[in-house]
């Protein structure tokens, strides 16, 4: 029997028609001589009803069996609204059992008990939950809707390698070993970076890939060692015809997927996002900036505020509006904790009730600053003020964290928002404590502002970038940059990240060389299509947007890989394994 219908496809108007369903047991019910089965396949659930007659030939079948299916469509008498087809079932007239199933390991269903490390370890039963069948399928529309639109915009999709040469620059390579070439090694693509770029000089003009990246570093909720990104690279551009580009793309998923159309996308330079949030990601759904307040305690007696603001460094607040009498001791405490995490010694804190300022630092503060405070911070009834005085960065740092602590735990951010910032102006270097010097912030093929070129030599810390985040409701939804085009400009590039000629030849000496025969000005962008998918899905998981992801430590538990592999192979490979 050839199947009709998917089993969440029947509706009222298939009422009458002969059907045949297969798919998975999800539920039996007996009632006498009829039995009820719930059968699953990937677009719901349909009721099966079985007289007496059939119901013999079903009295081993449980849970997760495969079942195929002859009956008539017919109207429920007791409907339930909870599933799509809750208005009919199917009247049975012939059952063939397609496959028996063991009692899995875990339950299937929306709602399961089973932890994420036996769902990753049986993921392929954890899969038969719808939850994650929507996910999947959403993934899929917003890749189909990707790919369509950006052919319409006159995009061609163009495979890069998979198996290309290792350029150590940011995070770590994963590194395959060459049978062939004794000692050698590709390396599986961080982005397909240089490659891109070699498509705009091959002439290409508009390209896209839906891209297999990989990056050996350490994970959390919504990062993977593997991943996938929307690649764009366009030449002849500027940021604002990348802005255009992405916000058109952008709209267009939101509206068919979502039907949702978005507010206009705000901008803001990283030095003032950084100043204004806390954070090169903010989630903009709630209103609560820090305010720098040195000018507020400029002549302060508290010799901690004193100290900071002798040594360059910067006293930051955030009003916590209405919210005074909903913080204890023990939670201001808990919060005091929780900023040193990001490197701040202390938090501060004052109470504003009865026109009076309580609090830890309440004392140490006089009228005057008190007085300037409520008109800096439009203080009012039962407002609650936090301090951190701190290094500007971690100042900054610390009470933006603080910040999106405090809208996620008092509920101020509206979840049915989805609010886009641009940031851009970046910094071109950031210094490594590790390395001892000034690195790539973004990546080395990332322009600098025209205006600071003059200080990629000398004024690095004040060199800024024509890189550019897209943040979406605080997590970085994509990273692009205008890249370098003049071979000049390149290799001072490479000299202020401390790079020689010699070294850059050695890394990107292909690369260098295409340069010399006519590189056009051009830029592009790389979406995270998992964390798009994951805001989308209302998840903050990434793994539940992934068919087969990995665990926190890089292993897949259903698989057992990493695994040893053997000494043949590693002799082929001119490997040895040291203890």
């Amino acid at each position: 029997m050839n199947r009709t219908h998917y089993c969440g496809a029947l509706r009222m108007s298939d009422v009458g028609k002969e059907v045949v369903l297969k798919g998975w047991v999800a539920k039996r019910r007996n009632f006498g001589a009829l039995v009820f089965i719930d059968l699953r396949d990937r677009e719901g659930i349909a009721q099966l009803v079985f007289d007496e007659t059939l119901s013999a030939q079903i009295v081993e079948v449980r849970n997760e069996y495969v079942l195929s299916v002859k009956g008539k469509v017919v109207e429920r008498q007791d409907k339930n609204a909870k599933i799509a087809t809750g208005d009919v079932e199917v009247l049975v007239e012939a059952v063939s059992i397609m496959n028996s199933a063991k009692t899995t390991p875990l339950i299937i269903a929306d709602e399961t008990d089973a932890l994420e490390d036996t769902r990753l370890k049986y993921r392929y039963l954890d899969l038969r939950r719808s939850v994650l069948q929507k996910n999947l399928k959403l993934r899929h529309q917003v890749t189909l809707l990707t790919r369509n639109y950006l052919a319409d915009k006159g995009f061609y999709e163009i495979e890069t390698p998979i198996l290309c040469k290792s350029t150590p620059e940011g995070a770590r390579d994963y590194l395959v070993p060459s049978r062939i070439t004794k000692g050698g090694f590709y390396a599986l693509p961080q982005s397909p970076q240089i490659y891109k770029q070699l498509l705009m000089i091959g002439g290409f003009d508009r390209y896209f890939q839906i891209a297999r990246c990989f990056r050996d570093e350490d994970l959390r909720a919504d990062r993977q060692p593997e991943f996938t990104q929307i690649d764009i690279e366009m030449s002849f551009v500027e940021e604002n015809d990348v802005f255009a580009l992405v916000e058109g793309l952008m709209g267009e998923i939101f509206d068919k997927i979502k039907g949702v159309k978005l507010p206009s996308f705000t901008r803001l330079p990283y030095v003032e996002c950084m100043k204004r949030f806390g954070s090169d990601k903010p989630d903009m759904r709630f209103v609560m900036e820090l305010h720098c307040v040195n000018e507020a305690f400029a002549h302060t007696d508290f010799t901690i505020f004193q100290q900071v603001l002798a040594q360059g460094g910067e006293i930051n607040a955030i009003n916590v509006k209405n919210a005074a009498d909903r913080f204890s001791r023990k939670q201001l405490d808990q919060l005091q904790e929780y900023v040193k995490i990001y490197g701040a010694k202390a938090l501060a804190h004052l109470k504003y009730k009865d026109s009076t300022f309580t609090g830890s630092i309440a004392k140490v503060t006089s009228d005057a600053e008190q007085a300037s405070l409520i008109k800096m911070l439009e203080v009012e009834e039962n407002d609650l003020l936090f301090f951190v005085a701190d290094q500007k960065r971690v100042s900054q740092t610390a009470l933006g964290a603080l910040r999106l602590k405090l809208g996620k735990e008092l509920h101020l951010i509206d979840e049915s928002k989805y609010q886009f910032l641009w940031v851009t102006d970046f910094p071109m270097f950031e210094y490594s404590e590790e390395e001892q010097r000034y690195v790539a912030a973004h990546h080395p093929f990332t322009s600098p502002n025209l205006e600071d070129v003059d200080k990629l030599l000398d004024d690095k810390a004040n060199c800024y970038s024509r890189a550019y985040d897209l943040v979406l409701n605080g997590y970085e939804l994509l990273s692009g940059s205008i890249r370098i085009h003049d071979q000049q400009l390149q290799e001072k590039v490479f000299e202020a990240i401390g790079m020689t000629k010699a070294e850059a030849k050695a890394r990107f000496g292909f690369f260098l060389d295409a340069f010399q025969y006519g590189t056009p000005p051009h830029g592009g962008v790389g979406i995270g299509l998992e964390r798009l998918i994951m805001i989308l899905a209302g998840t903050d998981n990434i793994r539940d947007v992934v068919a087969f992801p990995k665990t926190a430590s890089a292993s897949d538990l259903m698989s057992e890989a990493p695994s040893s592999v053997d000494q043949k192979q590693l002799e082929e490979l001119h490997l040895t394994i040291t203890e």
